[in-house]
């Protein structure tokens, strides 16, 4: 194996070197790894939705009894989002200063403490306030995972990196539905069930030491912050493992020469100024109203078809039925995730959870209304996998996870309001009411995106950065 000796000593010349790596099974391992991280908090952020209906069974949530008069599902969801915002908006910038495995590794220890704590609540308030705890360290954990896999894998392979990233975090969707509809009716060893749901979650922890020790620091992050000789060590053992598996690795493509300085501390103002603030307004624009498709849609999954007849413990079935499509479409993506531009497939997925939508709103039949329900979902897979390497994308390494953060805490600002807006949506208009609204936040996906979004595919971050 060899590389050139201005490659090792630059931060260019790191990328250039990952970018060259091949998909070899130490790379997706490590690729695994942080995604085996984000499963326990996809688990704990979807659990909103299959939950609710035990808690209100139990008489602990009320129909009226929450913030503004609405359900306290509504404010259950919107005390996660809250929590969300808090960790994306302030927190996340600590990726950028301190490192992505350190962040990532107390992230998940903050989720689960908090996660422990909620179990242990016998109030409305009491579980609302520790959703807020646990949103925080969610919010931090998300981009923090989106920068860390961004930042590893070839320039080639990000989008497929990302789509396998969200099945493996996805699969924590189905596991909380048959979680929920075993356990809620039960009440094992005298505790109720849906408190050994949420404690299921926090079992993370367990994990937490193992996955640190085996995911090094991203070596892109230690050579903007100038610490070359850890970044070229860190990178030398993964090409040195990369090229066991697959034998001599290819000579580093030329180092690209981006307008903007590679190296050195970033500055939350940099998402301000050019060539990023138009990046950053388009994407705040867009997490504004991308999540009203996916998260009025993934929380209220039970409700929005019972709304359409179906009895609750047949939602629940259904809902679960429905789950399985989330890991099971990103790894679908995954064939396609880098064939086609980033941009495009964000379009298509919004038209697709647009018109999947308002035809839900028109059957009964179980067979449609699983089907649509399942359609919905995979646009919402197509949307979420491609957005999260594309917003990725669009920053340098320097200011990746503060501005990642920053355009990302706009969904949270966005699915805290959505919260209550689907359920005035759902009392008073019905399912066709909701997915009006959703419809309508797509709309506004395609026009930012198409209008505004420049090309990422295949491209190496460090030319991306540039104008």
């Amino acid at each position: 194996m060899e590389h050139t000796a201005s490659g090792a000593a630059t931060a260019a010349g790191i990328g250039a070197r990952l970018d060259r790596l091949p998909m070899s099974r130490h790379v997706w391992g490590l690729v695994a790894l942080l995604s085996l991280g984000g499963f326990f908090e996809f688990y704990d952020l979807f659990m909103t939705a299959y939950i609710s209906p035990a808690l209100t069974a139990e008489g602990i949530f009320g129909k009226d009894s929450g913030l503004f008069g609405l359900s306290d599902q509504a404010t259950f969801a919107a005390a996660t989002f809250a929590g969300l915002f808090i960790g994306t908006i302030v927190f996340s910038q600590a990726a950028d200063r301190f490192g992505r495995r350190l962040i990532f590794t107390w992230s998940l220890i903050w989720y689960t403490v908090s996660t422990v704590a909620m179990a242990c609540q016998n109030t409305a308030d009491g579980l609302h306030l520790w959703r807020f705890i646990s949103g925080i360290g969610l919010g931090v954990e998300m981009v923090t995972i989106d920068t860390y896999v961004t930042e590893l894998v070839a320039r080639e392979v990000r989008g497929k990196a990302l789509a396998i990233n969200q099945a493996i975090q996805f699969m924590a969707v189905p596991t909380v539905a048959i979680a929920c509809y075993l356990l809620t009716p039960l009440a094992p060893f005298g505790l109720e069930g849906w408190r050994w749901v949420m404690l299921a979650g926090a079992i993370g922890a367990v994990f937490v030491w193992f996955i640190r020790a085996r995911v090094p620091e991203s070596p892109r992050w230690l050579a903007t912050h100038g610490r070359l000789a850890e970044a070229d060590r860190i990178t030398r053992r993964i090409e040195q493992k990369v090229e066991a598996e697959t034998g001599p690795l290819v000579q580093p493509r030329a180092e690209p020469q981006p307008s903007s300085p590679l190296e050195g501390r970033g500055r939350f103002a940099e998402i301000f100024q050019p060539p990023y603030r138009r990046r950053t307004i388009m994407l705040a624009v867009f997490n504004f109203a991308q999540t009203i498709g996916f998260y009025g849609f993934g929380n209220w999954v039970p409700s929005l078809l019972a709304s359409q007849g179906v009895t609750v413990t047949k939602s629940l079935l259904w809902s679960f039925v429905i789950a399985f499509a989330y890991p099971i479409g990103p790894l679908i993506f995954s064939f396609i995730a880098d064939r086609f531009e980033r941009k495009h497939q964000i379009i298509a997925a919004a038209i697709g959870t647009a018109t999947f939508g308002l035809l839900f709103t028109t059957q009964r039949a179980a067979a449609a209304l699983i089907l649509l329900g399942v359609l919905i979902t995979l646009s919402n897979n197509l949307l979420s996998y491609a957005y999260h390497a594309y917003q990725a994308e669009l920053f340098p390494t320097r200011i990746r996870a503060r501005a990642v953060g920053f355009v990302y805490s706009w969904s949270r600002v966005s699915t805290v309001l959505t919260s209550f807006m689907v359920a005035f949506f759902l009392e008073s208009y019905g399912a066709p009411g909701v997915f009006v609204f959703i419809a309508g936040a797509m709309l506004v996906v395609v026009g930012v995106i198409g209008g505004f979004g420049p090309r990422t595919a295949k491209r190496a971050l460090e030319e991306i950065s540039g104008p």
